[in-house]
């Protein structure tokens, strides 16, 4: 794999900016390179914009931020027509989303409305305004910062738009060791600054070698019994859909990728569940299962090595 030294590179200069989150980073990166979605849940202050700011940089991706709030329109993010005295004709003026990467800080500050205008540029890489069709950007991406529901001002995601991110992470706080490294590290004279260590074509060269990663048909029937446990037990009101089901292939391939190797094994489904699983399941139970232990209650349910 000719790109994994750069890999490593990439994980230790983002390592720079997230002090102690290696296993943040890694699943971003796996994420990015299984060309999926990504959205970061936490409370403000954690790193959240600082991570996709790094990705882009160290990625050399086109990036644009959009700050969503309670007032932001889907034209805000779209773009729109506008109509040209001088050509007698409506001319098209993009938005934000024409990038290969867009932040959408906050994103649960917006209206439903302005976050379901996202839906089809995350499915289909394209746009529709007024009837016409634009194709966004390739590489395209989609990181989505979200503060807890919790928090005033904020709206829940829609099911539909949530199952369109392939992976939702958290950064949590850091160690002592970390946090007392960032506290050095802002008076810093020089402050290191990431920049571009992977090219558009490498990426895409990375992304190739995800997809010839090797899954086995142990592997395969090890997803099918835990996406069925998840359908067929009474724990989950949200089970795993067949797009689930896809998405833990894809993310496990990309997670065999960073790790070094050409082929899937069980740990890396285990790796990914969590990031993967989380905002796609719902408890039956609500007040006696939290958020977090709903992909451990269904990986503690299945056997690897049952037949």
């Amino acid at each position: 794999m000719t790109t994994q030294p750069l890999l490593q590179s990439l994980i230790n200069s983002l390592d720079t900016a997230i002090i102690g989150k290696q296993q943040q980073i890694k699943l971003a990166l796996a994420c990015i390179l299984a060309n999926g979605h990504l959205l970061i849940e936490d409370l403000p202050g954690m790193g959240k914009t600082t991570l996709a700011h790094g990705l882009a940089n160290v990625l050399g991706l086109n990036f644009s931020r959009l700050q969503f709030t309670s007032d932001l329109l889907p034209a805000d993010v779209l773009g729109v027509n506008i109509f040209d005295a001088q050509s007698q004709q409506f001319v098209f003026h993009s938005g934000p989303i024409f990038s290969n990467l867009i932040l959408c800080d906050e994103i649960n500050r917006a209206s439903p409305k302005t976050q379901s205008a996202l839906l089809e540029a995350m499915e289909e890489h394209q746009v529709s305004i007024d009837g016409v069709t634009h194709a966004l950007p390739s590489p395209f991406f989609v990181i989505a910062t979200q503060n807890p529901l919790h928090q005033s001002g904020t709206y829940p995601l829609p099911e539909s738009q949530l199952d369109r991110f392939l992976m939702r992470i958290q950064i949590g706080y850091p160690s002592e060791q970390a946090e007392l490294a960032m506290l050095k590290a802002q008076f810093d004279d020089s402050p290191q600054q990431l920049t571009p260590l992977l090219t558009q074509e490498q990426l895409q060269q990375a992304q190739q070698q995800v997809i010839k990663i090797k899954v086995s048909d142990a592997i395969l029937n090890y997803v099918l019994r835990l996406v069925t446990h998840s359908r067929e037990s009474n724990q989950f009101a949200n089970a795993l859909s067949p797009r689930a089901s896809k998405a833990i292939i894809r993310s496990a391939k990309s997670w065999a990728f960073v790790e070094g190797r050409d082929f899937v094994v069980p740990e890396d489904i285990q790796a990914i569940l969590p990031a993967v699983a989380e905002h796609r399941l719902r408890s039956a139970q609500s007040d006696l299962l939290n958020s977090q232990s709903l992909s451990a209650l269904l990986l503690e349910s299945v056997d690897p090595l049952a037949a």
